[in-house]
This record gives structure tokens, C-alpha cells and sequence, in this order.
């Protein structure tokens, strides 16, 4: 078999994956300015959030709220470095990584030049996932600030509409924070498809259109969604007078 065959399957491979991945970042984007998604529904939850805190005298439970945010977002970035740490190790031991996928059923034969270059593609896709768990971990320490420098109900130097716009950017910063906290995550979700390149480039392709499927349906179609987005509305019984 001629080699630009041989790697023909594996170049369509990167190039679904990278449409995958940029395709549907885009279009989550766009449809969610237009669509109830779990991105906007809680920016809408945040913005309440903020409106709410500035009715406290007390914001020791806000700040937690944002110091808990702020830390599971150091959690993941601290496990991606350990997962690239576990990446440079079996980079440097190719040989040996190659031969035990061999043993394995379903696995396709790969020379070690391009199992190397499976492992920089997968170590690639976890330092974009490390730089933006640590620029959400940012985020939040800047939404940190904004909520102890919000003004006080005691202020009254602090008119109504400088108070619903320190609201409105405080929810914004968080909602940036989140958003990124979310892309780190799709990183995650397509750093677990790129495992199955090892096995078959074909199987690479199905894997990641099902992370992409997985993640629509998540983001756009959950039940966690319709729960948040669903408001009972109270019907009032009528009074025995008005019935009479």
C-alpha cells in the first residue's frame, strides 16, 4: 500500500476533529444568544445572583460561592498537568506503549513516528485545556474582587442605576469565568475521543461526532435545562364569594 494511503485516513481524522471541535464551539456560540441553553439560562441565574447580593449587608456566603467556583477550576487545572505529565512519560517510553496497543484486539498496526504523533496531538489538546481551567481560575479571582468591592445598601452616595450596572458586569465577569470553565471542560470531552484514535482513525471519527452529539444535547436538550428554564405558574382558586 502506498504510504499517502496509508495516512490518508489518518489526515481526514485531525481534520474532523478540528471541525468537530471548532464547529461546534461556533455554533453553540451563535445559538445560544438566540436558544435557551445551560450558558445563557445561568447567566440569567447570575445576573439575579448579583441583583440579590446587592441587597446584603452580609457577603460571606457569595464570596464562598466564588472561592468554590474559583477552586474546581484549580482542581482540573492541576489534573491536566498531571495528565500531561503521564503524556511526556509514555512519549518517552513510544516503543514499548506501541508494542503493548499492539496486543490489544481492534488496534491498528501504527509505526512509531506517528503513535509519537498521536501522543503530541493529545498532549496539544490538554495544554489548551490547562491554559484556560488557569485563565478561568483568573476570572474568578477578578469576579472575587468585584463582589467584596460592591457597594453597600448603606451607601447612599450609590444611586439605583450605578448599583443595576455593577450587577449586570459583575454576572458578566462570572459568566466569562464559567464560559471558560466550559471550554476546558470540551476539551476534556475531546481529549477522552482522541483516545480512540490509538484503536482506528475511523473509530476516531465516530467517537468524536459522538462527543459532539453528547455535548448538544447536554448544553441544548437536557433535563437539568428544562428544570431550570420551567416556572410553575400559580393558578389562584376561585373564592367561594366570586364563585356565589
Amino acid at each position: 500500500m502506498p504510504v499517502h494511503d496509508w495516512y490518508l485516513p489518518h489526515v481526514l481524522a485531525v481534520l474532523w476533529f478540528i471541525l468537530c471541535w471548532a464547529g461546534y464551539t461556533r455554533y453553540a456560540l451563535h445559538k445560544g444568544k438566540t436558544t435557551p441553553c445551560l450558558a445563557s439560562v445561568l447567566h440569567l441565574y447570575r445576573e439575579d445572583w448579583m441583583r440579590r447580593m446587592l441587597l446584603r449587608e452580609n457577603r460571606i456566603a457569595d464570596a464562598n460561592v466564588v472561592g468554590n467556583l474559583e477552586r474546581n477550576a484549580s482542581f482540573f487545572a492541576s489534573s491536566t498537568l498531571i495528565i500531561l505529565a503521564g503524556i511526556l512519560t509514555v512519549l518517552g517510553a513510544s516503543d514499548r506503549a506501541t508494542s503493548l496497543l499492539a496486543d490489544l484486539p481492534f488496534v491498528q498496526e501504527a509505526s512509531r513516528g506517528l503513535s509519537e504523533f498521536k501522543l503530541l496531538c493529545l498532549g496539544l489538546v490538554f495544554v489548551y485545556a490547562f491554559f484556560t481551567f488557569s485563565w478561568c481560575m483568573r476570572q474568578y479571582n477578578f469576579a472575587a474582587v468585584l463582589v467584596g468591592s460592591a457597594p453597600m445598601i448603606s451607601e447612599r452616595q450609590v444611586n439605583e442605576q450605578e448599583r443595576k450596572a455593577f450587577g449586570l458586569r459583575a454576572a458578566r465577569v462570572i459568566s466569562m469565568a464559567a464560559n471558560q470553565f466550559n471550554q476546558g471542560l470540551r476539551a476534556y470531552y475531546f481529549g477522552m475521543a482522541t483516545l480512540a484514535w490509538f484503536i482506528n482513525p475511523w473509530f476516531f471519527m465516530l467517537v468524536t461526532a459522538g462527543v459532539v452529539w453528547v455535548l448538544y444535547r447536554r448544553e441544548f436538550h437536557s433535563r437539568v435545562l428544562e428544570v431550570m428554564v420551567y416556572t410553575q405558574t400559580v393558578v389562584a382558586e376561585p373564592s367561594k364569594d366570586a364563585l356565589d
